[in-house]
C-alpha cells in the first residue's frame, strides 16, 4: 500500500506521523526487554509534551541472532489469533553512551538507536557490518481521513545490488524488487499476482531476513514506493517484526524456522510418483484399478494413487462418504490398491456443502463459522450453500478429525487438503472470538494442523503427510504443499518453478506441482518436459482437470520418459531422503534457489529458472518446445549424470545446449557422492543396501556423504579420500558392498569393491 506521492508529498487524505527524537527509554533489569518512547515532534520543553502523539517501540530477542521490534501507537488489547513463536526470551547485551546512543545486541546481531537531539532511526548490524536501517521518518502511524482507517508503517533500507526473495509462493519474477505484494491468501491460480500461500517473510542476499509477525493482510512495497527500501504496513495500531541475521541464506532460514517451526519429515514413500484421477474425469473402481495396472504393465513405478473430489458425490463436499454408485466397496478397493504396493490419498476441503449429510449436524452443534445473527456463514461458491468448518472450536476439530480417522482406519494413507483460501472476513464470527481479518490467512494453519495431527494419531508421526494448497506462517510443519492450478503451457510451467522457489525461500522445505499443468489439454512435448521437472522436484504428482495425466495418453515416448525419470528418482532416494532429513532438522529447503547454495556468486543471485535439488544436484528444466536448455553453472567441475558430459567452469558460465527428451541439465557438483539403487521399484526401500556408488570429479582431500535409512535415522557416512591419484573409500556403514563408479572428466571408471575400506588406483 502506497502512502506518498513522490518523495515530497503525502497522498491526499492521508495524515502521516513519524517518531522524531527519543524522549525516554528503559531496559529491563534482566536485559530481556527494552522500550523507547518517541513523540512525533521534539519535546525538549514542558509545553511541548501536550497535544502530541508518540510511538512506543519495544525490543526483544526470542532467539539468538533474532531481534523483535514492535511499533505501537495506541496500546489496544491484542487480537486473536497470533502466529506461534518459539520465544526463548534471550538476554540482550546493552551498550549505552549517554545522550548519544544505545545499542542492544543478541548474538552477532545488534540495533543502535540515537539519543539526545538526533533524529530517530534504527540501525541494524550483523557481526559489525551494516545490514539495514530504518531511517528517520520511515516508521509511521498513518490515518486515512476519508475512511477513518489507521495504519502502521515501517520501511527498511536496501543496499546497492540487494535482492529481495520470498514472501510466499509468488509466480511473478523471482527477485521481488519493484513489486507490490499483498499478503492475503486467494484462490487465483498460478497465472495471476494472487497466490495461495502468502508468507510475510523475506530474505535478502545481504545476510538477513525480515519476518512481519502479523497474521492479517500485510502490504509490502518492495522498492516500489521508495526505490531503496522495503516498506511494509498493516491496518491497526501496532506492527511487530523481526530482523533475522544469518550471515548466509541457510543461516537465516535456520533461524527463521527455529522461530516459526521446522518442516516435518515426510515419509519416504511420499517421494515416489503420485498419480490421480484428475478432477472432472469419469472414474469408478474399474477405472482406477485399470490405471494402476497399466502403470505396472508399462513398468512405471507408482507409489501413491489419489482420488480427487468425486470420490464423494457432487454437491456433497465435504461429506467424507464414498460415492457408493462408483465405489460400492471402498474398503475392498483400498485393499486391492494396497495389494498392488500403492498408497491411497483422498481429496478433502474444509467446507461443508448444504447437501452434505454433515451440514445439519455441524450447524446445530456450532461447528461452522457464523454470521452475527448466529446462522452459518454461507454462500454458493464452490458448493451450493457452502459453509466453513470453524477450527477455533475444539469440538469441531475433534468432530472433523473423527471422520478423517474413520477413513484412515479404512486404509486411506494421506489427504489432499485442498482450498482454505476463500475464508470470509465480513460478518464472520468465530467460536473463540478471533478477529476475522487475522483469521483469513491463519485459517489454513488450523485446517492443515487438524488433518496432519489426525494422521499422526492413527498412522504415527513418521507416516504423516498431506498434499496442501494453501499455507501461512508455520504450516511448513505440515508438509507437503503443491503449487495449485497451473495452465498447460511452458510459461505456466516456468511460473510454477518461480512460485516454488519463492515459497522455499520463505521457510518451507518440500513442494510439488501438477505435472502437465492442471488446466487445459497438455501438449505431448510439454508433458514430457514437465515430467522431467516433476520427477526432479521433492514431490511428484501427475494431475489435471478434465483429462487423465496418464503417460500413455501422450504417446509411446511419453511412457518411456515417465519410466526413465521415475526410476531415476527412485534410484537417487538414498541421497534425496538424506537431504530431506537435513531439511527437516535444519529448516532450509530441499529444493534450493541458487542464491541459497551459492550466496557469493552474484550471477546466481537472480536465477529463478533453475535450482539445486539438495546440495549436490543442479536442475535446469527446459521451458520450450525447441529442446533448448539454457542454464548457468557456478565455478567448479560439473557432470551431467544422464550423459556423463563434464563441464570445467572456472568463474561461472552460461550454457545453451540441445537436449532430447531423455535428458536435461541434471548435473552433479564436484566431489558429489551419490549412493543409488537403479533397480528400485518404490521410493521406500533399504537405502543402506543400495548397489551402486557414484563419485563425481573427486579432488584431493577427504569428502563425505551422510547416510540415513528409510525411516530417516542417521546411519553414519560414506567417506572418499583422494591422495596421489588413489581413491580410498569407506562404505563400512552400508549393509553390502556397492559397485563403485568414479567419474573423471568424461570417463567412468568402474570398481568392484571387495572390502568396506578399499583403495583403488585412478
Amino acid at each position: 500500500m502506497k502512502f506518498t506521492n513522490g518523495l515530497w508529498l503525502t497522498k491526499e487524505n492521508f495524515d502521516i506521523n513519524s517518531p522524531a527524537q527519543v524522549y525516554d527509554y528503559s531496559i529491563s533489569a534482566d536485559h530481556k526487554k527494552a522500550e523507547v518512547f518517541v513523540p512525533y515532534h521534539p519535546a525538549d520543553r514542558r509545553d511541548q509534551t501536550t497535544d502530541i502523539g508518540a510511538t512506543t517501540i519495544n525490543f526483544t530477542s526470542p532467539l539468538k541472532n533474532v531481534l523483535g521490534v514492535k511499533l505501537t501507537h495506541f496500546a489496544q488489547f491484542p487480537l486473536k489469533p497470533s502466529f506461534h513463536i518459539n520465544d526463548q526470551q534471550v538476554t540482550m547485551d546493552a551498550d549505552i553512551v549517554k545522550d548519544d546512543h544505545f545499542t542492544l545486541k543478541t548474538g552477532d546481531l545488534s540495533v543502535t538507536i540515537p539519543l539526545g537531539k538526533q533524529p530517530f532511526k534504527m540501525q541494524f548490524k550483523g557481526a559489525g557490518k551494516l545490514l539495514t536501517t530504518s531511517e528517520p521518518g520511515m516508521q509511521a502511524e498513518i490515518t486515512d481521513r476519508d475512511t477513518g482507517k489507521h495504519y502502521m508503517r515501517e520501511a527498511l533500507d536496501l543496499d546497492v545490488g540487494e535482492n529481495v526473495y520470498g514472501l510466499g509462493e509468488r509466480f511473478s519474477h523471482f527477485v521481488k524488487n519493484g513489486q507490490s505484494v499483498e499478503i492475503v491468501n486467494k484462490d487465483g491460480g498460478t497465472g495471476s499476482q494472487q497466490t495461495y500461500k502468502n508468507i510475510p517473510f523475506y530474505i535478502t542476499n545481504h545476510g538477513y531476513g525480515v519476518f512481519v509477525d502479523e497474521p492479517e493482510t500485510v502490504s509490502f512495497e518492495v522498492a516500489s514506493e521508495y526505490n531503496d527500501k522495503v516498506q511494509f504496513s498493516v491496518e491497526g495500531e501496532s506492527i511487530q517484526y523481526y530482523i533475522i541475521y544469518g550471515p548466509t541464506p541457510k543461516d537465516v532460514l535456520v533461524n527463521y524456522t527455529s522461530l516459526t517451526g521446522k518442516p516435518a519429515l515426510p515419509p519416504a514413500w511420499s517421494f515416489g510418483l503420485w498419480l490421480t484421477t484428475s478432477f472432472t474425469t469419469d472414474y469408478s473402481e474399474k477405472t482406477v484399478l485399470n490405471i494402476i495396472d497399466k502403470m505396472k504393465e508399462n513398468n512405471i513405478p507408482l507409489d501413491v494413487f489419489h482420488f480427487d473430489c468425486f470420490w464423494m458425490k457432487g454437491f456433497e463436499w465435504t461429506s467424507f462418504e464414498w460415492d457408493k454408485d462408483m465405489f460400492p466397496d471402498p474398503a475392498g478397493l483400498i485393499k486391492k490398491i494396497h495389494d498392488r504396493g500403492v498408497k491411497v490419498c483422498v481429496w478433502l476441503n474444509p467446507y461443508i456443502g448444504q447437501k452434505s449429510r454433515l451440514f445439519m449436524e455441524a450447524r446445530n452443534k456450532g461447528y461452522l463459522i457464523k454470521r452475527p445473527d448466529g446462522n452459518p456463514w454461507q454462500w454458493d461458491r464452490w458448493q451450493a450453500g457452502n459453509a466453513f468448518v470453524d477450527f477455533t472450536n475444539p469440538a469441531a476439530v475433534k468432530w472433523y478429525q473423527g471422520y478423517l480417522k474413520d477413513l484412515l482406519n479404512m486404509g486411506v494413507d494421506a489427504f489432499k487438503t485442498d482450498f482454505g483460501e476463500r475464508i470470509p472476513v465480513k460478518d464472520a464470527v468465530y467460536y473463540n472470538g478471533a478477529d476475522p481479518k487475522r483469521m483469513h490467512n491463519y485459517y489454513t494453519f488450523l485446517y492443515n494442523q487438524t488433518v496432519f495431527n489426525a494422521i499422526k494419531e492413527v498412522k504415527g508421526e513418521k507416516e504423516a503427510v498431506v498434499f496442501a494448497r494453501s499455507a501461512t506462517v508455520g504450516t511448513q510443519q505440515f508438509p507437503v504443499n503443491w503449487g495449485g492450478d497451473s495452465d498447460s503451457r511452458y510459461t505456466s510451467m516456468a511460473a510454477s518453478l518461480r512460485g516454488g522457489l519463492s515459497f522455499m525461500s520463505s521457510g518451507f522445505g518440500f513442494w510439488s506441482h501438477d505435472i502437465g499443468g492442471f488446466n487445459d489439454h497438455c501438449p505431448t512435448d510439454l508433458y514430457k518436459r514437465w515430467t522431467q521437472f516433476g520427477l526432479l522436484s521433492t514431490h511428484s504428482r501427475y494431475h489435471g482437470s478434465s483429462e487423465y495425466r496418464v503417460p500413455w495418453h501422450y504417446g509411446d515416448e511419453a511412457v518411456v520418459v515417465s519410466r526413465k525419470f521415475v526410476k531415476n528418482k527412485l534410484a537417487l532416494m538414498p541421497y534425496l531422503f538424506e537431504q530431506a532429513v537435513e531439511t527437516h532438522e535444519n529448516g532450509y529447503p530441499m529444493m534450493r534457489p541458487m542464491f541459497v547454495e551459492f550466496p557469493s556468486d552474484e550471477s546466481a543471485a537472480p536465477l529463478g529458472s533453475q535450482y539445486m535439488l539438495g546440495s549436490q544436484l543442479l536442475v535446469a528444466p527446459i521451458f520450450n518446445d525447441r529442446s533448448e536448455g539454457n542454464y548457468y553453472l557456478p565455478a567448479g567441475k560439473w557432470t551431467n549424470i544422464l550423459t556423463n558430459k563434464s563441464y570445467d567452469v572456472a568463474h561461472g558460465q552460461w550454457f545453451k545446449e540441445h537436449f532430447d527428451y531423455m535428458t536435461l541439465p541434471l548435473l552433479a557438483r564436484q566431489n558429489a557422492i551419490l549412493l543409488e539403487e537403479p533397480n528400485a521399484e518404490h521410493a521406500k526401500y533399504d537405502y543402506l543396501a543400495a548397489s551402486t556408488l557414484h563419485v563425481y570429479q573427486p579432488t584431493a582431500g577427504q569428502h563425505s556423504q551422510p547416510l540415513v535409512d528409510e525411516e530417516g535415522n542417521h546411519q553414519g557416512e560414506i567417506t572418499v579420500t583422494i591422495k596421489d591419484n588413489k581413491l580410498t573409500v569407506d562404505v563400512s556403514a552400508l549393509k553390502k558392498l556397492p559397485t563403485l563408479y568414479v567419474h573423471v572428466n568424461d570417463e567412468i571408471k568402474e570398481f568392484k569393491l571387495t572390502d568396506a575400506h578399499q583403495t583403488v588406483q585412478l
